[in-house]
């Protein structure tokens, strides 16, 4: 009688678990990005400020540091997945390399995907992915760096979600992450957020590339 009460009571410690690791998943995937105090613009595009982008550096798969100093006097879009992602990841490359060839003849417009997986996305492993896309090394960037450092970016620099979910063994652990591309001006100011699970939003984020452009 004593092990059934046992067996029950583990088995909803586990549901219980279960359930705050998929809630945990769910928040960080689904919920929308923090409320930020966006200000209006006060630029003729219109288009909203959230901030500053902080000062980074990173790698690229060739190896090569990439700092927020380069990336200034471009329009940059940013992603973040992993290679080894079956989620939202394949939809946000995808959709990214639709935006390098819909702006090919667009060179101050940049494409950068950060991993959140540096562990086991390294310069060779980018590479690999990078070129199954037919990314252009000039014009999309695949980084990687140290892992507080690219969570630190991602929370404080870009304000989204990410967490590595607790309990799942590597090297096939789940890394729930925000699925949502981030639109910076020439000077670094974060002007937008598209959720790329969302046709309206990735229209909208061409349509604010384009006032970008423009200015």
């Amino acid at each position: 009688m004593n092990d059934s009460k046992n067996r029950l009571f583990v088995l909803g410690g586990l549901v219980v678990c279960l359930a705050i690791v998929l809630g945990t998943a769910l928040w960080l995937k689904l919920g929308p990005y923090p409320q930020l105090a966006a200000r209006e613009s006060d630029r003729a595009d219109g288009l909203k400020q959230y901030g500053a982008v902080p000062d980074f550096a990173l790698t690229e798969r060739n190896g090569d540091a990439v700092t927020l100093a380069q990336l200034r006097g471009k329009i940059w879009i940013a992603d973040f997945i992993y290679t080894s992602c079956t989620d939202t990841c394949p939809l946000q490359t995808g959709m990214m390399a639709r935006l390098q060839e819909e702006y090919a003849g667009k060179p101050n417009l940049q494409l950068v995907s950060v991993t959140v997986d540096p562990e086991r996305d390294t310069p060779q492993t980018l590479s690999v992915y990078a070129a199954k896309h037919s990314a252009d090394a000039k014009r999309w960037f695949f980084l990687t760096g140290q892992r507080d450092r690219i969570i630190n970016l991602i929370h404080d620099g870009f304000h989204l979600s990410v967490a590595a979910l607790p309990g799942v063994s590597e090297p096939s652990g789940m890394i729930a992450h925000s699925p949502r591309f981030v639109l910076i001006d020439k000077d670094g100011q974060i002007r937008g957020y598209y959720d790329s699970r969302e046709l309206e939003a990735f229209i909208r984020l061409k349509n604010d590339v384009e006032t970008l452009l423009k200015g």
